[in-house]
């Protein structure tokens, strides 16, 4: 009877212990809405982003993709349910944002100075020192050309800052990346590179929350694939089971 007691308690043990290693590995929102007076913004959204995992959030303009995000990054506070990182509320522990970070559509990097230069600044601007070796090695992962190393931002276009932003995003040992219309304005080959360095980044255990409206870069660069409609989430899938004319289809039937 003892025996079996024990053999019980250490097997919910590792259970328990398997749950929280998942638990404190992903990205969540529970219930997360936003009012703005009487419209609401976001409307009791849940979901889960685990690491290694890229989950593509499509939408129409104001459906609430960026507003989740920015509760994320701690720019905004829910009017209800939470945010949480690794297991903790952004709302209630602020330094664990280190372990997020964000490309907007347009990132604001400094033109006057070169990738290796702003990739210092914003790796001490978080906090972490790198000898100029390991900076290259940033930019490599990046997928930026290392003839461009050394050159000035205003030189570069914008899938090049794109690499960049990715870059400091690995200087700064993030657990995820969130990107809000990431590859708007991107020509086709730049759109491809960005898509093959997502998915490298994916495969290295970085969880990837992205807004987008391309509904052909969300099947191809995407593991999962919500639908949102007035700042709720109304449609999910993994992105093996459906092609990006069904998604298309399903898209446009159901904004």
């Amino acid at each position: 009877m003892r025996y079996s007691l024990v053999l019980l308690y250490l097997q919910l043990g590792s259970i328990n212990k398997e749950y929280n290693k998942n638990y404190y590995n992903m990205l969540e929102a529970i219930n997360l809405s936003k009012n703005y007076g009487n419209i609401k913004a976001l409307n009791t959204l849940s979901f889960k982003v685990n690491k290694g995992e890229i989950f593509c959030l499509l939408g129409q303009n104001g459906a609430g993709k960026t507003t989740t995000i920015n509760i994320f990054l701690g720019l905004l506070l829910p009017t209800a349910g939470e945010a949480f990182i690794n297991g903790i509320s952004v709302t209630k522990q602020t330094k664990n944002r280190s372990k997020i970070a964000y490309i907007p559509e347009v990132i604001q990097l400094y033109s006057n100075l070169s990738a290796i230069e702003n990739l210092d600044f914003f790796s001490r601007l978080a906090g972490y020192k790198y000898l100029k070796t390991e900076l290259f090695m940033f930019l490599n992962q990046s997928n930026l050309q290392s003839k461009f190393f050394q050159k000035k931002l205003n030189t570069y276009s914008k899938g090049m800052r794109q690499k960049v932003g990715i870059a400091i995003a690995l200087a700064k040992n993030a657990s995820f990346i969130l990107m809000d219309e990431p590859t708007s304005g991107l020509d086709p080959k730049a759109s491809v590179e960005f898509a093959n360095t997502c998915k490298k980044l994916a495969k290295h255990g970085v969880g990837i929350l992205m807004a987008t409206h391309d509904i052909f870069n969300a099947v191809n660069i995407g593991s999962r694939i919500g639908i949102m409609k007035e700042g709720a989430l109304i449609y999910t899938t993994d992105t093996e089971n459906i092609t990006a004319q069904e998604l298309q289809d399903l898209y446009i039937k159901t904004i």
